[in-house]
């Protein structure tokens, strides 16, 4: 096969993870006063960790530090409580993962939501498929799309990032591929479109899953 390891972001690749989130939003955005969102707004608020969800669902008047903290404050509180309740992973994901274990392919997660959810997460909805290692944001590493924990993770593994094709789904995941020198292959299933994709650094792009092991 041409790569060697598959670094996967998590939601919007893996997982269909938007109506947990975007309920959980709109409860913390409720206690607060404010509107809530559809989960198509959504999927163009998320990606780039809780706090700037909460920072592009809040209205443009009411950014502040304070209220910007207390937002994510709730919708931590709210996601807790449901983040299974609807997510799944996505169609042809399981026979993805399938083939893939089957062909020894090293496969790994680097998210940006917190790390002890990503962990939770995977555990409890995707813990049938070898994963190692599955990193989220830590206060210690900075969020994609810097790369820098892309290369930690191709280092311990022992894999060149070269050798590495990145799977994601938004343009953070393509940037960070791009620069941390892995394929970025963009996942059209998830929250963004083909244009971002491709304006951020995307080599190819697919529509399902299956289409995923023609470039292995």
């Amino acid at each position: 096969m041409k790569f060697e390891a598959v670094l996967f972001d998590l939601d919007g690749t893996l997982l269909d993870t938007i109506e947990d989130l975007t309920d959980s939003m709109n409860e913390a955005l409720k206690g607060l006063g404010f509107p809530g969102h559809d989960s198509e707004a959504c999927k163009m608020f998320v990606g780039d960790g809780v706090e700037t969800f909460a920072l592009r669902a809040l209205p443009k008047n009411r950014r502040d530090e304070a209220t910007v903290a207390k937002c994510v404050a709730d919708m931590r509180r709210e996601y807790s409580k449901r983040w299974a309740q609807k997510t799944r992973p996505y169609d042809g994901i399981p026979e993805l993962l399938d083939r893939l274990t089957s062909h020894h392919i090293k496969m790994s997660i680097l998210s940006n939501k917190p790390d002890d959810s990503t962990r939770e997460m995977v555990a409890e909805l995707l813990s049938k498929w070898p994963f190692d290692p599955v990193v989220g944001a830590r206060p210690t590493v900075p969020k994609k799309p810097d790369p820098t924990m892309a290369i930690q993770i191709a280092q311990q593994l022992q894999v060149e990032p070269k050798n590495f094709l990145y799977l994601g789904d938004t343009g953070t995941d393509m940037k960070t591929a791009r620069d941390s020198g892995m394929f970025a292959l963009g996942a059209l299933w998830g929250f963004r479109t083909a244009e971002e994709l491709m304006a951020n650094g995307a080599k190819a792009l697919v529509e399902h899953p299956r289409e995923v092991l023609q470039l292995l």
